[in-house]
């Protein structure tokens, strides 16, 4: 099983919006190791919603149901809504944890879809 989490401005699409429609294309991905880390995906990918801008907060989950990798740039990426995080987790209190010291999350701050460990999924969503 692996893990990622995608980053959004919240007033693009937020988490609110996510759960609102339940399924949606994740898409706007133009990073080309973003859209690396796109295409390793499978159905059954677990990952985190994280709000960017302002609110720099990871607030909930999602789940990839499907890769279709025909688009020759950038895979399309069926997800559904997952539910909120129980304790959202603040960049600040990210950067806190040494789980993530050499995380691209952390090191690399651009980058709209970082891949996660087992171990750092577990501490989202604990």
């Amino acid at each position: 099983m692996s893990f990622f989490l995608f980053k959004t401005e919240p007033d693009v699409y937020s988490f609110d919006d996510f759960l609102r429609d339940r399924e949606t294309i994740w898409d706007g991905v133009t990073n080309p190791t973003a859209v690396k880390h796109l295409r390793e995906m499978r159905p059954g990918t677990k990952w985190i919603f994280y709000h960017t801008g302002e609110e720099r907060t990871a607030v909930g989950t999602g789940t990839v149901v499907s890769v279709d990798p025909a688009n020759p740039k950038v895979p399309i990426v069926n997800v559904k809504a997952g539910k909120r995080l129980r304790q959202p987790k603040t960049l600040v209190a990210i950067k806190a944890e040494l789980l993530f010291a050499a995380s691209p999350l952390v090191l690399i701050g651009r980058l709209s879809v970082v891949p996660l460990t087992e171990e750092q999924w577990e501490w989202f969503v604990a």
